[in-house]
């Protein structure tokens, strides 16, 4: 005696007109609400047959629910999305709503008509939207984040993640998507266009777990998804196998999930069925609370937070200890500058399920950046104000206009007196006298000793070799001696390479020449290389002294912090002015890594920066810009 009802869409604009077909005995009554705060906006009777909704242009963007009675449960629900009528106006963040995962669990365990379970030889292939059901799951798992930004803000408007397949202009208004709860199946355009979406610049926050897991396609106008598990039977393998809808790491598609997303279900954990209550007990170890992420919670490295927001899903990255401190391998496909924040050791879940990590992180992807809380279930957890802090903060950051001046900790160095970066290295002068490394990237690892360093004040490494000046690492100590030595992190002896100009406190390689700043701040050059049993060079000072304090290279270009805390940046050359960049993060010490700066502060944090000038900040690309430190004739003295 119930009705059921299913809609020609998953989203419909506002001011739109979405079609529903009832099924039942009729007549009935439906009543539409928002399903974020459960307010009802609409009410109409109905019979069998079609009913045409008209949206009004007044109803926020959200996550809308139909229920039709007499009822029969999910069957008589149709959950939809209202969308902007003029997308980024009201907000430049835009949340996706998995419709595909929540279809794809529609009337699983039914022989031809689910598909699931997995590997049940009876599953379907191929899942219609045009049928009742295809709800969110009792879990709600993307409830909590939705009802969060309802009451807290910001501001964020809707849409089904198909429409990131079937429209491609609609990331095109918006600074952050924000991937949310169980988004399980993607299509090759939707991850085409997210990874270019973020490639250019926008953003990506995922507040959930197993994301991107399976490759699926959607047929017949977007209202047919297919997800066959298994590239033997997909006839598509055989005409364009990276379009077989199998793992997204699975071969023949061999592009695993977390070059997108950053971590994976492959090292994350399950607990299913009467397992499932060990979620609540689980929590998340601060790895990095020197973070952004982490600003204002008041954590510090190895606090724990989130207890019972590790749903009965997670992601996670392989893992490497390093002191206790975490990073990942990128043997699995998580992107070098993937920044571990938290993790959860979950491994004695094999109890429950699956038995793996959680991980918490966030990278730089292009011009854009990635927030991964590594679960299914964080909104549950958003009453935790550690939770809602670090929730704020990246919202806060990752909708906000672009910012390349912005310096970002990486670690710490304490009391180091020299800097460089060397390849995939970062070394530096410790004040026990010895060498540190560690590997470059943005994890906060520790410096491991790497031999003696003995009156070391300066380091600079070269992009290039040049005859007679190898691919070293280039050092000053205090009695102005030059010393180079291999720039890899084995043992090594450091071997004289001459003099360095008196008081020298910074080095830089650039275009085969030398550059040292010496502690009045006077510039001085001299060529990288040295003929064939030469040990004498020739230092012509190029400035004379200034306000510049620390001094690098990278890409070409010098780099030079002054005394009031500003960054500079010129061409090598002796008749070169210097611009200004913007601030230098309280860096005294400066380094070159990777074509980024690094610099360290006086509290001995270390951080980074790109190079990029200041977006929305001084003329455009080619224009000429003030100097702020005048070059001087060359004064051709001998160092």
């Amino acid at each position: 005696m119930a009705l059921v009802a299913h809609a020609a869409a998953t989203s419909c604009k506002q001011g739109g007109t979405l079609r529903f077909t009832v099924a039942g005995p009729g007549p009935g009554l439906v009543v539409v609400e928002d399903a974020v705060d459960g307010r009802p906006v609409h009410r109409a009777e109905v019979s069998a047959g079609p009913w045409d909704l008209a949206v009004p242009p007044h109803w926020r963007s959200s996550l809308y629910r139909a229920v039709f009675t007499p009822g029969a449960g999910e069957e008589s629900e149709v959950w939809f999305v209202v969308r902007p009528a003029e997308p980024g106006v009201r907000s430049r963040i835009l949340l996706s709503v998995p419709f595909a995962t929540w279809q794809a669990y529609n009337r699983a365990g039914v022989p031809g008509e689910g598909l699931y379970w997995t590997e049940d030889p009876d599953r379907a292939a191929r899942a219609g939207f045009d049928r009742p059901g295809g709800g969110p799951p009792p879990e709600r798992w993307e409830a909590g984040l939705m009802r969060w930004l309802r009451r807290h803000g910001p501001d964020v408007e809707y849409c089904s993640n198909l429409d990131l397949h079937l429209d491609p202009q609609a990331l095109l208004p918006y600074r952050l998507l924000v991937v949310n709860g169980h988004d399980e199946y993607w299509t090759w355009e939707m991850r085409d266009r997210v990874e270019g979406f973020v490639a250019a610049g926008g953003n990506l926050a995922v507040f959930g777990a197993n994301t991107a897991w399976w490759q699926m396609r959607l047929e017949d106008g977007g209202r047919t998804m297919v997800c066959y598990r298994d590239a033997v039977a997909d006839p598509m393998a055989a005409v364009a196998p990276e379009r077989a809808t199998v793992e997204w790491s699975s071969h023949p598609v061999n592009r695993p999930e977390n070059s997108l997303t950053g971590l994976s279900f492959r090292q994350g954990a399950g607990c299913w069925g009467p397992g499932m209550p060990q979620m609540y007990r689980e929590a998340y170890t601060t790895a990095f609370a020197g973070h952004w992420v982490f600003e204002g919670t008041g954590l510090a490295d190895g606090d724990t937070f989130a207890r019972g927001g590790l749903g009965y899903e997670t992601d996670a990255a392989e893992l490497d200890f390093t002191d206790g401190v975490p990073a990942a391998t990128g043997r699995d496909g998580t992107p070098a500058s993937f920044t571990v924040l938290a993790t959860a050791d979950l491994r004695h879940w094999d109890a429950y399920g699956q038995g793996g990590w959680a991980v918490m992180g966030v990278f730089d992807s292009g011009a854009g950046t990635v927030f991964n809380a590594g679960t299914v279930n964080w909104g549950a957890a958003l009453d935790d104000p550690v939770v809602h802090r670090i929730t704020r903060n990246v919202f806060t950051r990752l909708a906000a206009p672009p910012r390349t001046d912005r310096w970002a900790a990486i670690g710490a160095a304490p009391g180091a007196t020299a800097l460089a970066g060397a390849g995939s290295w970062l070394f530096a002068a410790r004040p026990d006298g010895t060498l540190g490394v560690r590997p470059s990237g943005p994890q906060n690892l520790p410096l491991r000793p790497l031999g003696p360093a003995p009156g070391i004040v300066a380091l600079a490494a070269p992009r290039e070799a040049v005859t007679g000046g190898p691919l070293h690492l280039y050092a000053a100590d205090g009695a102005g001696r030059l010393l180079l030595r291999p720039a890899r992190p084995e043992a090594a002896g450091w071997t004289p390479a001459g003099r360095c100009p008196a008081g020298t406190r910074a080095l830089a390689v650039c275009d085969g020449l030398l550059y040292a700043l010496d502690g009045s701040g006077a510039l001085w050059s001299a060529p990288q290389g040295l003929p064939a049993g030469s040990t004498a060079r020739e230092w012509t000072r190029l400035a004379p002294p200034s306000r510049l304090v620390a001094l690098t290279a990278v890409n070409g270009r010098l780099y030079a912090v002054t005394a009031d805390d500003v960054l500079l940046h010129r061409r090598p050359g002796p008749a070169q002015e210097w611009q200004e960049l913007g601030p230098a993060g309280g860096s005294v010490l400066l380094a070159g890594q990777a074509g980024r700066l690094v610099g360290l502060g006086v509290d001995g944090v270390l951080r980074t920066r790109g190079v990029l000038p200041a977006q929305g900040a001084g003329p455009a690309p080619g224009a000429a810009r003030p100097a702020v430190v005048a070059g001087a004739a060359l004064d051709r003295s001998r160092a």
